[in-house]
Protein backbone atom coordinates (compact mmCIF):
# COMPACT_ATOMS: atom_id res chain seq x y z
CA UNK A 1 0.00 0.00 0.00
CA UNK A 2 1.56 3.36 -0.99
CA UNK A 3 2.32 5.95 1.63
CA UNK A 4 -0.08 8.87 1.62
CA UNK A 5 1.08 12.18 2.95
CA UNK A 6 -1.37 13.96 5.16
CA UNK A 7 -1.57 17.67 5.76
CA UNK A 8 -0.83 18.17 9.41
CA UNK A 9 -2.75 21.05 10.88
CA UNK A 10 -2.20 22.39 14.34
CA UNK A 11 -4.96 21.64 16.79
CA UNK A 12 -3.95 24.25 19.36
CA UNK A 13 -2.34 27.67 19.17
CA UNK A 14 -0.72 29.68 21.95
CA UNK A 15 -1.83 33.17 22.89
CA UNK A 16 1.32 34.57 21.25
CA UNK A 17 0.52 32.87 17.96
CA UNK A 18 -3.05 34.20 18.00
CA UNK A 19 -1.87 37.72 18.84
CA UNK A 20 0.73 37.62 16.07
CA UNK A 21 -1.81 36.36 13.54
CA UNK A 22 -4.04 39.39 14.16
CA UNK A 23 -1.20 41.84 14.94
CA UNK A 24 -2.59 42.70 18.37
CA UNK A 25 -1.15 42.58 21.87
CA UNK A 26 -1.53 39.45 23.98
CA UNK A 27 -3.21 41.56 26.65
CA UNK A 28 -6.02 42.38 24.19
CA UNK A 29 -6.62 38.67 23.59
CA UNK A 30 -6.82 38.09 27.36
CA UNK A 31 -9.12 41.10 27.79
CA UNK A 32 -11.52 39.89 25.11
CA UNK A 33 -11.67 36.52 26.87
CA UNK A 34 -13.13 38.27 29.89
CA UNK A 35 -15.57 40.32 27.80
CA UNK A 36 -16.92 37.65 25.44
CA UNK A 37 -18.38 34.38 26.73
CA UNK A 38 -17.93 32.78 23.30
CA UNK A 39 -14.15 32.99 23.58
CA UNK A 40 -13.06 30.31 26.06
CA UNK A 41 -9.74 28.63 25.22
CA UNK A 42 -8.62 25.43 26.89
CA UNK A 43 -5.81 25.48 29.40
CA UNK A 44 -2.76 23.26 29.57
CA UNK A 45 -1.61 21.65 32.80
CA UNK A 46 0.68 24.66 33.28
CA UNK A 47 -2.24 27.04 32.83
CA UNK A 48 -1.26 28.25 29.36
CA UNK A 49 -4.11 29.15 27.03
CA UNK A 50 -4.59 26.81 24.07
CA UNK A 51 -6.75 28.14 21.24
CA UNK A 52 -8.48 25.79 18.83
CA UNK A 53 -9.22 26.78 15.21
CA UNK A 54 -12.84 27.32 16.32
CA UNK A 55 -11.64 29.74 19.02
CA UNK A 56 -9.64 31.60 16.38
CA UNK A 57 -12.74 31.90 14.18
CA UNK A 58 -14.64 33.41 17.12
CA UNK A 59 -11.72 35.77 17.73
CA UNK A 60 -11.70 36.69 14.02
CA UNK A 61 -15.40 37.60 14.24
CA UNK A 62 -14.82 39.72 17.34
CA UNK A 63 -11.80 41.37 15.72
CA UNK A 64 -13.84 42.17 12.61
CA UNK A 65 -16.63 43.75 14.64
CA UNK A 66 -14.49 45.76 17.05
CA UNK A 67 -11.42 46.71 15.02
CA UNK A 68 -12.67 46.78 11.43
CA UNK A 69 -16.32 47.78 11.79
CA UNK A 70 -15.85 50.01 14.85
CA UNK A 71 -18.37 48.39 17.19
CA UNK A 72 -18.09 48.95 20.92
CA UNK A 73 -17.51 45.87 23.04
CA UNK A 74 -21.14 45.76 24.29
CA UNK A 75 -22.34 46.29 20.72
CA UNK A 76 -20.13 43.49 19.41
CA UNK A 77 -21.32 41.22 22.23
CA UNK A 78 -24.97 41.88 21.30
CA UNK A 79 -24.27 41.35 17.61
CA UNK A 80 -22.59 37.99 18.32
CA UNK A 81 -25.56 36.82 20.38
CA UNK A 82 -28.12 37.93 17.77
CA UNK A 83 -26.43 37.05 14.49
CA UNK A 84 -23.50 34.76 15.27
CA UNK A 85 -23.65 32.22 12.39
CA UNK A 86 -24.91 34.75 9.83
CA UNK A 87 -22.15 37.14 10.80
CA UNK A 88 -19.46 34.50 10.28
CA UNK A 89 -20.72 33.83 6.75
CA UNK A 90 -20.64 37.54 5.92
CA UNK A 91 -17.11 37.87 7.25
CA UNK A 92 -16.01 34.87 5.18
CA UNK A 93 -17.47 36.50 2.05
CA UNK A 94 -15.75 39.81 2.82
CA UNK A 95 -12.40 38.06 3.32
CA UNK A 96 -12.81 36.15 0.04
CA UNK A 97 -13.60 39.37 -1.80
CA UNK A 98 -10.56 41.07 -0.26
CA UNK A 99 -8.35 38.23 -1.51
CA UNK A 100 -9.84 38.52 -5.01
CA UNK A 101 -9.31 42.28 -4.96
CA UNK A 102 -5.68 41.90 -3.91
CA UNK A 103 -5.13 39.36 -6.68
CA UNK A 104 -6.72 41.63 -9.29
CA UNK A 105 -4.63 44.61 -8.16
CA UNK A 106 -1.43 42.57 -8.42
CA UNK A 107 -2.51 41.36 -11.86
CA UNK A 108 -3.17 44.96 -12.92
CA UNK A 109 0.33 45.99 -11.80
CA UNK A 110 1.87 43.12 -13.75
CA UNK A 111 -0.04 44.07 -16.90
CA UNK A 112 0.96 47.73 -16.54
CA UNK A 113 4.59 46.75 -15.99
CA UNK A 114 4.52 44.48 -19.04
CA UNK A 115 2.98 47.29 -21.11
CA UNK A 116 5.73 49.72 -20.13
CA UNK A 117 8.44 47.17 -20.85
CA UNK A 118 7.30 46.67 -24.48
CA UNK A 119 6.46 50.12 -25.93
CA UNK A 120 7.43 49.09 -29.51
CA UNK A 121 4.90 46.24 -29.58
CA UNK A 122 1.97 48.68 -29.71
CA UNK A 123 3.25 50.33 -32.94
Amino acid sequence: MPYKERNIEKQYFTIGEVAAQFKVAESLVRFWETEFDELRPRRSKKGNRLYTPQDIEVFRTIYHLVKERGYTIPGARDMLKQKGPQLKEKIDVVQSLEKVRAFLLSLKKEVEAAGKAEPDAAE
